[in-house]
């Protein structure tokens, strides 16, 4: 059954756990390298275009924000990592930060983990997912901007992800901003978490 969007709104941003709001509703975070399409994805799943503040800056993002949505459950959006230009300081702070929160936050059902189509993952995306297994965290996962490749190298490139990350190629979901294709998948597989009812995706490790 589609998700139905009542309401969606902006609770708070925070760097710490004192900052967050009360642990009352379920919640679902969005995370994935700066510039993926993450606050794009947000927004055209809540049917909002300004929810999230969309930058074509990559690194813009540098706190975790909590939205509200049908008063029902929260959204969660994690700063992006690894863009290179983000002053040091800055970016020695994001791993404590999100690591911290995906650790802690027991109202957490789970995570949307977010990949460029267009770009092959790279060890950030593989220690990412291993962690997620390690503390017990189930994870979707997006490739977005599909609107930028035809069909037939959408898949190629689905398959040579799925091959990297070591996970069946239906995992991958794909998904365009742009054209709405992959929403309804998206939701259902949001809900899933939301219900529990979403396995652990564990990787299969390559050898060499």
């Amino acid at each position: 059954m589609p998700m139905i969007i009542k309401t969606a709104e902006f609770i708070t941003s925070a760097v710490k756990p004192s900052q967050y709001p009360e642990e009352s509703l379920p919640e679902i975070a969005f995370i994935g390298r700066s510039n993926v399409g993450k606050s794009s994805l947000i927004n055209t799943l809540v049917n909002r275009r300004h929810l999230v503040k969309t930058s074509s800056t990559p690194g813009r993002t540098q706190l975790i924000n909590f939205f509200n949505i049908n008063d029902a459950f929260t959204f969660v959006d994690l700063p992006g990592f690894g863009y290179a230009k983000v002053p040091f300081q800055v970016k020695k702070t994001w791993g404590p930060m999100i690591e911290t929160y995906l650790a802690q936050r027991k109202t957490l059902k789970g995570a949307v983990v977010i990949l460029d189509l267009r770009r092959l993952p790279g060890i950030a995306e593989m220690n990412l997912l291993d962690w997620m297994n390690l503390h017990h965290r189930p994870f979707v996962l997006i490739l977005t901007k599909a609107d930028k490749l035809n069909r037939g190298p959408q898949k190629d490139q689905q398959r040579k992800i799925a091959d990297l990350l070591g996970v069946a190629q239906e995992h991958l979901l794909l998904f365009s901003a742009k054209s709405g294709q992959g929403k309804e998948q998206v939701w259902e597989k949001i809900q899933q978490l939301l219900a529990g009812d979403f396995p652990i995706l564990n990787r299969k490790v390559q050898t060499p």
